[in-house]
């Protein structure tokens, strides 16, 4: 696993993953193209079965997302359904348990960081607190939790809101969203990709669901409470074409490298659900001078997290493409096969992993220390608020 940073120390890369995953297989070839050997990987479900991992000071270790795996996934939140909703809570707790037993490495993701990025409360408080422009969020932090639907809907009015999103404070790849708006004749609709079955189980689904039938939409939100919510106003977005439109602008060490357009015909403009890469030359244009400061924001949503290597930022335009706010940041956010970097970024002909590899062999050892092993009588878990 060799390879060389410019000041000649040799890089030895472990990643901690589902080694199945295409993830996985990317960065790799990444690393092989780069001349740093293959990467050592580090199963997931073996780190979770043995309680740990060792790894030696000379390894630069970078986690991976170990969604994906119904292996993984039963370990994590203790369900057989994979796409069931529920049990968020308990992936996070046991996720940072997992982060936390992993011992010795150079760390590209910090244990602190994770434990912010994976609560959208704790992350939302972050980015406020720096001056990032974030939607309005009555759940920002973690002093307001909310109990039911009814708890949703008195937070909505205290602060008059008739368009929000209602997110799992630890859900991921739009699990559990729900894009609520009222009208003033007391009308609601919810859009979500969650369905609900007779029995009352919730379930991921790949196509895009709206309830009116608000006994239902108390129903799914009530289910999804005990898991912890976060709730943003939602902002009118700008559009592309007929379609709404974000983007997810990866940051490197700090530097804008990589951006796709999302665009949609339903407020969720996730891939998976049917959202489609719309045309970033076009953005680029429709915001004008702007468009730096678009990658300044998401530059300064990654400077909140400095112990993390790599974060992907998601960014909502307004209306006419001239202002922006930070929706999420993602830790596994630099999933985005086939694109090359942005003109000036640095990372020009480089995916988002061969960008992170660059990054790697570029930065002085120091800049990622050595994580030493917790003590033998500490909790494995990385301090965090509680779900």
């Amino acid at each position: 696993m060799g390879g060389l940073r410019a000041n000649g120390v040799p890089v030895k890369w472990a990643v901690v993953a589902n080694g199945e995953n295409r993830r996985v297989a990317l960065f790799r070839t990444a690393a092989e193209e780069a001349g740093c050997g293959t990467p050592r990987v580090v199963e997931w479900r073996d780190v979770l079965r043995d309680g740990g991992h060792d790894f030696a000071d000379d390894e630069v270790v970078r986690l991976d997302s170990p969604g994906e795996n119904a292996e993984v996934d039963r370990l994590l939140r203790g369900i057989d359904e994979p796409t069931r909703v529920e049990g968020s809570a308990r992936w996070y707790a046991g996720f940072l348990d997992g982060v936390g037993s992993l011992r010795g490495g150079r760390r590209l993701d910090d244990p602190a960081d994770l434990a912010v990025l994976f609560d959208k409360r704790l992350c939302h408080a972050r980015l406020d607190a720096a001056g990032v422009p974030v939607p309005q969020s009555p759940t920002s932090g973690t002093l307001r939790a909310v109990e039911d639907w009814s708890g949703v809907r008195d937070l909505m009015a205290e602060g008059a809101l008739r368009r929000v999103f209602v997110k799992l404070a630890h859900g991921s790849s739009a699990s559990g969203v729900l894009a609520v708006e009222t009208t003033a004749s007391g009308r609601i609709r919810a859009t979500t990709s969650v369905e609900r079955t007779a029995a009352g189980d919730l379930h991921n689904s790949l196509r895009i669901h709206r309830y009116t039938d608000e006994a239902q939409i108390a129903a799914i939100v009530d289910t999804l409470a005990p898991d912890g919510l976060h709730i943003e106003r939602w902002l009118p977005k700008a559009s592309l074409g007929s379609r709404s439109a974000d983007l997810r602008v990866v940051v490197v060490a700090g530097r804008a490298t990589h951006a796709v357009v999302r665009t949609s015909r339903s407020p969720l403009t996730n891939l998976h659900l049917g959202g489609t890469r719309g045309d970033l030359a076009a953005v680029r244009a429709l915001a004008g001078d702007r468009w730096a400061e678009a990658l300044s924001i998401s530059e300064r949503a990654a400077a909140c997290f400095p112990g993390t290597l790599c974060v992907g930022v998601d960014l909502l335009p307004a209306v006419g493409w001239r202002r922006f706010a930070v929706g999420e940041v993602n830790a596994f956010g630099d999933l985005l096969p086939r694109l090359t970097g942005l003109p000036g970024s640095g990372a020009e002909g480089l995916d988002t992993y061969a960008a992170q590899v660059a990054a790697i062999r570029s930065l002085s050892p120091e800049h990622f220390p050595v994580r030493p092993a917790p003590p033998l009588d500490a909790p494995a878990r990385t301090a965090h608020a509680s779900a």
